[in-house]
């Protein structure tokens, strides 16, 4: 296997899961090695929870992301999630476009069709997520999430024409989670900004993907039970420690899945933002008791993707 571990590592790839689970070097920008995400933040309401829970435990929240799709969403709503957001001075994290498992193709609900994942199906698809991408950025929205490779390198080019913001962050979702150090390095040569990998990665696994690249790694230290209910709390240190520059993600085991949400589920998706802000307070419980020495990044840290002002950022040719 010598060849084949030596072609990897002439391409600057690690040629093995790093067993020996370095220490990363790397950081945010500000110096910070970890950041917390609270997920599946659907909606002004859930927003407005997170906060009021987060403050209450004294939880720092530097990002909170959404699932559900800026499709879904009205005018207003949006505006008033970034508002929230702006204020806060925490990254709001939209998804764009539709997906497969919102289409009438059958192939993604199929045993074997499972790999299609959030894929968007058809050149029409890649239309309407870009389309979501424009409506919010001119609403303020500074931070977009993709689940198509397609869609992530379309986004990126967007943001190269000036048809959306240079600032725009693009943050890939679990469901297009890459495994493996190459599969990593391709979302972030295509333009990725933070890239989710799979929870149920080992720590070696994890520290070969941070040698291959240089943007933050987002992780589900605990996972919905659709993509495995991992629980991984007594990791976090190592985590930090090989991962870094990385985002805490906090998913619910034993909890409903709750996309595409609305008004119709909204007590309950409420209550399960409440939960994952206090699931990031046993979290930071563990960081101050097993390495409190682990740096964390500032809030308002300025590379976030704080929602910008209304109508400052408008698309050509709109």
């Amino acid at each position: 296997m010598n060849s084949s571990r030596e072609f990897l590592e002439q391409r600057g790839l690690p040629g093995r899961d790093l067993i020996e689970c370095p220490t990363s070097i790397k950081r945010f920008p500000d110096g910070g090695q970890y950041r917390i995400e609270i997920p599946s933040t659907e909606g002004p309401r859930s927003l407005a929870a997170v906060l009021e829970e987060a403050g209450k435990r004294r939880v720092p929240v530097h990002r909170v992301s959404q699932g559900s799709g800026i499709m879904l969403m009205t005018g207003d709503e949006i505006s008033e999630m970034l508002s929230i957001g702006r204020q806060a001075g925490i990254e709001v994290n939209l998804f764009i476009g539709p997906r497969a498992t919102f289409d009438t193709g059958a192939q993604v609900v199929a045993p074997a069709g499972k790999s299609l994942g959030l894929s968007l199906r058809g050149a029409d698809q890649l239309v309407f997520a870009m389309e979501d991408a424009k409506r919010a950025a001119r609403l303020g929205l500074r931070s977009v999430l993709v689940s198509d490779i397609g869609s992530l390198e379309i986004i990126a080019n967007m943001k190269a024409a000036g048809v959306l913001p240079a600032d725009m962050i693009i943050k890939t979702s679990v469901m297009m989670a890459p495994a493996n150090p190459a599969s990593a390095r391709i979302l972030e040569l295509l333009g990725a900004s933070t890239i989710n990998v799979p929870s149920d990665l080992s720590i070696p696994q994890i520290a070969a993907i941070r040698a291959a690249i240089h943007a933050p790694i987002d992780f589900y230290v605990e996972a919905p039970d659709n993509i495995g209910g991992f629980i991984r709390y007594y990791e976090i240190p190592e985590l930090i420690r090989v991962a870094a520059p990385i985002y805490l993600k906090f998913g619910l085991r034993n909890a409903p899945d709750v996309y595409p949400s609305g008004t119709h589920i909204e007590n309950t998706v409420v209550a399960l933002s409440r939960e994952r802000v206090r699931r990031a307070a046993i979290a930071c419980e563990m960081i101050a008791r097993y390495c409190p020495e682990a740096a964390m990044s500032p809030l308002r840290a300025a590379d976030l993707g704080i929602p910008g002002e209304p109508g400052a950022f408008t698309s050509p040719g709109t």
